[in-house]
């Protein structure tokens, strides 16, 4: 199984503490100390499964638009982009659990014309306003003759984004571009007549279900 490497730190601590705790259960096997060695066993088992990195591989093409997250469909809504689409366009959010994997993917293929991060609040990412208010790093691509934002949203645990691309990086289809750290949410932006693939309650699957076809 592979892990992303921000993951690391996390898997490496949780693990030497449970370690610690196992062997002190060993020594003073009381039933207080079983039970917390217990629990932080499966707590060092949940933070390796939270950073899994599994390779995705599904349909690919110039007019697909692929998933950039694993989780569930909570808006397929028209709205006002300003920063990058510079007017209306098509909104596919996608909310992440604590158990969804949580390495984000780039939707399409072309060219990293726009990164911004702009720090917040960590409200619940669930709801709509945490589009504006929450944590949140952009980066746009240049798809062909179409613009697709991607943005990362903190949610109400989350406390920290991850995002590779910078402006010139080329954008590959189903490649990882960043991570979240313990919940959140992910939105695309997409042309205005794009035909969603998806519906609200849909589950995706990061680098995999195709969500939009482009104009």
């Amino acid at each position: 199984m592979r892990f992303a490497r921000e993951g690391l730190p996390f898997m490496w601590t949780a693990a030497l503490l449970a370690l610690a705790a196992v062997a002190a259960t060993l020594r003073w096997p009381r039933p207080a100390m079983i039970a917390g060695s217990t629990i932080l066993v499966l707590l060092a088992i949940w933070v390796a499964y939270f950073f899994r990195d599994p390779e995705r591989t599904g349909e690919r093409g110039p007019h697909l638009v692929i998933a950039p997250a694993d989780g569930k469909v909570v808006q397929v809504v028209e709205v006002d982009e300003p920063a990058f689409m510079h007017g209306r366009a098509l909104r596919i959010a996608i909310f992440m659990n604590v158990f969804s994997v949580h390495v984000n993917r780039y939707p399409v293929s072309g060219r990293v014309t726009y990164t911004h991060y702009n720090p917040g609040k960590f409200i619940n990412a669930a709801e709509d306003k945490a589009s504006l208010e929450n944590e949140q790093s952009s980066v746009g691509i240049g798809a062909g003759a179409h613009r697709v934002l991607v943005r990362q949203i903190a949610g109400l645990v989350a406390r920290r984004i991850v995002t590779y691309s910078r402006p010139g990086d080329t954008a590959e289809q189903g490649a990882r571009f960043g991570l979240i750290r313990f919940g959140s949410r992910v939105d695309v932006y997409l042309p205005l007549t794009s035909t969603p693939r998806v519906k609200v309650g849909d589950h995706t699957s990061a680098g995999t279900t195709v969500i939009a076809e482009l104009p």
